[in-house]
C-alpha cells in the first residue's frame, strides 16, 4: 500500500490547486480524478476547466466579438458586410482552449511531482482511500494510505422533475456548450449566473431567448440597484426574462420542446427548439462512501465542515462546491491553499468576507462585500458613493459607457463594506475592491489613490470621492 502525506480527491480548481500547494510545501501528494473528456480520455481540471468556467467564457468571448462586429463596428467607422458565425468552429476553438489548459495542469503535476491517480475515490477511513479504475483501464482497485485527505469533488447540475434532461432537446449547462447550430428559439430555466451567461451567448448569435425564473426578484443576491440596471440592460439586448415563472412540466416531439409554467396570470405555455436547465448545482458526493466511513453530510447533501474546512473525521477536510458557501472556483482554490498551509504548520488564511463574485454577461456584474439591502437589514450606518461609466473618457472612447461603480462605506469608520460594479470589464476592476477590503481600507484610501487616466478604473476613484460628495467629473 503506497502512503502519502496528502491525498486530494478531485482535480478541479479546488483539488489541483490544493495538490500543487501541498507539493510546494514538501508534502508527498497524490490527486485522484475520474473525469473522462469528450475524447474518452482521462482529464484534469474538473467541471470548471472542462465544462464550466473556461469553455463558457470562450463562447461568451466569441459571441461578443460576433455581436460587436455586426452591431457596433459601424460606430467606429468600420464597415463590415456578410458577417456570419461558424458555430462548429466556435465550439472547436472552445475545445482547443480546454484541452490546452487541462494538459497544462498535467504538466504542473509532473513539475511538482504529484501522482495523478486515475479513477473514482472512495474513503474507507480517515487514513485510507480506495481507487476504482476508470472504464478505459483494466486495472484492479487499489488502496492508498494518507496522513491527510482533502475532498474537492465539486458539484453537478441540479436536475428538476418537470424538465428531464435528455441531452438532445433538453440539456443542462454542459449540453448547452455543445450546440452545433444556433437554436431559433431557446428556452432557459433559471435566471442565475449560468442561465444568464449561456442565454447571452446564444442570444448574441441570433436565438430568441426566453428565460424562466421561479423567483419574483431578478438576481436576488445582487445589490438591488445593480440588479435593476442589469435586468434593464439584458432585456434591452433581447432576453425575454419572465420572473415568478414556475415550470410545471415539459413535453418533446423530437423537434421542439413545449414548456408549461405558472405565473401571476395563471397557466402559461411556450414552445422552443432547445431548452437549457440551469437551476443551480448540487454537491457531488456520489461514490465517496460517506455513509460507510461516517462522513457527515447535511440535509442538502453538502459535507459538513467547520470554519477551517475540517470534517467530522480526523484529518479529513473538504473544500469548494461540496461544502457550504458560494460555489466559486476561486473560493475552492483558496480554501485548499489554506488547508495545505495549515497541514504544513503555517497560518493558512481564508477571508470569506472578501470573496469576489462575477457574472460574465455584458456589461459584466461584479461585487465584493455586503449589499446596501444587507446593511439596512443589519442596522449598519453607511454612506454611499457611485459614479457612472458614461462620465469616464475611456468608457466613452470604447463605446461601452453603460453601468456604474457603487461603494458602500461605514458611516463611522469609513471602512469599505461593499463595492458593486455593473459595467465593462467589471470582472477585472473588482480586484482593486477586493484588495482594499482585504487590508481594511477606507473609501478615503481609494479616493487618495492615484488612478491612471484615461482608464475604466477612474470610475472606482470617482465613486470613492462621491462617498464624501466630492466627485470631479459630474
Amino acid at each position: 500500500m503506497k502512503k502519502y502525506d496528502v491525498v486530494v480527491i478531485g482535480a478541479g480548481p479546488g483539488g489541483y490547486v490544493t495538490a500543487i500547494r501541498c507539493a510546494q510545501l514538501g508534502l508527498s501528494t497524490a490527486c485522484v480524478e475520474s473525469w473522462i473528456n469528450d475524447e474518452g480520455k482521462p482529464a484534469l481540471g474538473g467541471t470548471c476547466l472542462n465544462v464550466g468556467c473556461i469553455p463558457s467564457k470562450a463562447l461568451l468571448d466569441s459571441s461578443h466579438h460576433f455581436h460587436h462586429i455586426k452591431h457596433q463596428s459601424n460606430d467606429h467607422g468600420i464597415t463590415v458586410t456578410g458577417v456570419s458565425m461558424d458555430v462548429n468552429k466556435m465550439v472547436s476553438r472552445k475545445a482547443k482552449i480546454v484541452k490546452t489548459l487541462t494538459q497544462g495542469i498535467s504538466g504542473l503535476f509532473k513539475k511538482n511531482k504529484i501522482d495523478w491517480l486515475r479513477g473514482q475515490a472512495k474513503i474507507l477511513s480517515n487514513k485510507e482511500v480506495e481507487i476504482s479504475p476508470t472504464h478505459e483501464t483494466h486495472d484492479e482497485k487499489t488502496v492508498v494510505e494518507a496522513n491527510h485527505i482533502i475532498i474537492a469533488t465539486g458539484s453537478v447540475p441540479t436536475r428538476i422533475p418537470p424538465a428531464s434532461v435528455d441531452d438532445k432537446l433538453i440539456v443542462d449547462s454542459t449540453g448547452a456548450l455543445k450546440f452545433n447550430e444556433v437554436p431559433r428559439r431557446l428556452g432557459v430555466i433559471g435566471a442565475g449566473v449560468i442561465g444568464l451567461e449561456l442565454g447571452s451567448v446564444w442570444n448574441r448569435l441570433g436565438s430568441e431567448v426566453t428565460v424562466l425564473e421561479a423567483l419574483p426578484d431578478f438576481l436576488s443576491l445582487v445589490d438591488r440597484q445593480v440588479a435593476k440596471e442589469a435586468e434593464k440592460s439584458l432585456r434591452g439586448q433581447g432576453l425575454d426574462i419572465r420572473l415568478g415563472a414556475k415550470v410545471t412540466g415539459t413535453g418533446s416531439n423530437n423537434r421542439e420542446v413545449t414548456i408549461n409554467y405558472d405565473d401571476a396570470e395563471g397557466k402559461q405555455q411556450i414552445t422552443v427548439d432547445k431548452l437549457i436547465v440551469a437551476v443551480g448545482r448540487s454537491p457531488n458526493t456520489a461514490g465517496l462512501g460517506a455513509d460507510e466511513c461516517g462522513l457527515e453530510l447535511d440535509q442538502r447533501g453538502f459535507i459538513v465542515v467547520d470554519d477551517h474546512c475540517n470534517t467530522n473525521l480526523e484529518n479529513v477536510y473538504a473544500v469548494g462546491d461540496v461544502v457550504r458557501g458560494p460555489m466559486l472556483a476561486h473560493k475552492a482554490s483558496e480554501e485548499g491553499v489554506a488547508i495545505a498551509e495549515r497541514i504544513a504548520g503555517k497560518p493558512g488564511h481564508m477571508n470569506y468576507e472578501t470573496i469576489p463574485w462575477v457574472i460574465y454577461t455584458w456589461p459584466e456584474i461584479a461585487w465584493v462585500g455586503r449589499t446596501e439591502e444587507q446593511l439596512k437589514a443589519d442596522g449598519v450606518e453607511y454612506r454611499v458613493g457611485s459614479f457612472p461609466f458614461m462620465a469616464t473618457g475611456r468608457a466613452k472612447a470604447m463605446g461601452e459607457a453603460s453601468g456604474f461603480v457603487k461603494i458602500l462605506g461605514d458611516a463611522k469608520t469609513d471602512r469599505v463594506l461593499g463595492i458593486h460594479i455593473f459595467g465593462p470589464n467589471a470582472s477585472e476592476l473588482i480586484a482593486e475592491a477586493v484588495v482594499t477590503m482585504e487590508f481594511d481600507g477606507s473609501t478615503e484610501d481609494l479616493a487618495r489613490t492615484i488612478h491612471a487616466h484615461p482608464t475604466l478604473s477612474e470610475a472606482m476613484h470617482e465613486a470613492a470621492l462621491a462617498v464624501d460628495n466630492r466627485t470631479i467629473h459630474i
